[in-house]
């Protein structure tokens, strides 16, 4: 059995992983690199229960042990750690004193902590680009190929139904199975199969070289800005950087995931609110500033399953803010799916067939 993989993110990546692990011939078609987009820039947050009471916990659940087991599985190092969280505020004008634990004396005046939202049971975090690039290369190692180009096209059968591969620029790949993994780009998809919109929400982040200065704490802070109140959110990593991301923004989604750009006037006021939280997140420090567009649908769960109107095609997209996370548990399933006809975690909330399709015609201008 043949199956492609349209798209080298950590949902490609860990489906590549899954499928290889049970003899699966797989190709990877990647148009610019692997995690290219979100996957590279996402803050790399897992967290095992905050999906509780919605039809993403017992994904969240799965894929959260498997985040742990895949750190002793796999060769290399992508900075998984558990870490202990917290939520509280930016007061205005640092009007505000709290006598804060050690560990959190990094902080600036007026930084207030109120409360501890997760543990080292409850929750950790990985650098995103590392981990997506290892399982990668485990399903390499596997036997899985990663092949560089854009996918133009899913030719099908003389049925009409059933896709036998992908059109990658002209050339065909013949396959058995297709999997669409392409992010807020699997869209595109909708040229050739009946899928719902997925849409790009931009999320900008700044990332700072902090060393040890800041310890494995994450931080959900509210921070007003002109008025409004805004969600910060801080990520350090293992390797001694930290990520700050806030004011996530609609925006048009360009063609090649190697052309998104952050909004210069997002990153400067993002810069400021860093600035605000503590001195080490001085400008000298930052490594990259940048932006990734998060997929999401209509109704705010993944796409995971079987296209509808398709034999042999499939889909997994739309994740959000919990791609990372999930994509583990995501890729095992779908990997059920292919091979055994059905995956052990129950599917069906994130069934494509249960939103309407996107009418190919609006892609036409873009």
């Amino acid at each position: 059995m043949r199956v492609v993989i349209c798209g080298g993110g950590v949902i490609g990546a860990c489906t590549a992983l899954f499928l290889a692990r049970r003899g699966i011939e797989v190709i990877v078609v990647e148009r610019t690199e692997v995690a290219a987009a979100a996957s590279g820039k996402a803050g790399g947050f897992l967290a095992r229960d905050w999906c509780a009471g919605t039809p993403l916990d017992a994904l969240a659940r799965r894929s959260f042990a498997l985040h742990a087991q895949l750190a002793g599985d796999i060769p290399g190092d992508w900075g998984y750690r558990p870490m202990t969280v917290y939520s509280g505020f930016v007061a205005p004008d640092g009007d505000a004193r709290q006598a804060l634990p050690s560990k959190l004396r990094w902080l600036a005046d007026g930084v207030v902590i109120a409360q501890r939202i997760g543990t080292h049971e409850t929750t950790a975090i990985v650098h995103p680009r590392k981990f997506t690039s290892s399982v990668m290369d485990a399903a390499l190692a596997l036997g899985a190929q990663l092949r560089r180009g854009r996918i133009t096209a899913i030719p099908r059968a003389a049925d009409g139904a059933t896709a036998r591969g992908v059109e990658v620029e002209g050339s065909v790949i013949e396959a058995d199975a297709v999997v669409i993994a392409m992010g807020p780009w699997s869209l595109l998809a909708a040229q050739w199969a009946s899928l719902p919109a997925v849409y790009g929400q931009r999320s900008p982040s700044i990332v700072y070289d902090t060393g040890t200065d800041v310890p494995a704490d994450a931080l959900f802070l509210e921070h007003e800005d002109n008025g409004n109140a805004v969600s910060i959110e801080v990520f350090p990593r293992a390797d001694g950087s930290t990520h700050v991301t806030a004011l996530s923004d609609i925006a048009p989604l360009p063609l090649d995931p190697a052309a998104v750009t952050p909004d210069e006037d997002a990153i400067v006021r993002l810069q400021a609110m860093s600035e605000r939280l503590s001195s080490l997140f001085d400008p000298a420090r930052i490594i990259a500033r940048q932006a990734c567009f998060r997929p999401v649908t209509q109704d705010g769960l993944p796409l995971i399953g079987k296209v509808s109107q398709s034999e042999g095609l499939y889909v997994a997209t739309g994740h959000n803010v919990w791609g990372i996370l999930n994509a583990p548990a995501t890729g095992e399933a779908l990997a059920q799916l292919i091979a055994d006809g059905a995956a052990q975690i129950d599917l069906s909330p994130f069934d494509p067939a249960r939103l309407a399709p996107l009418d190919p015609s609006l892609l036409q201008t873009r």
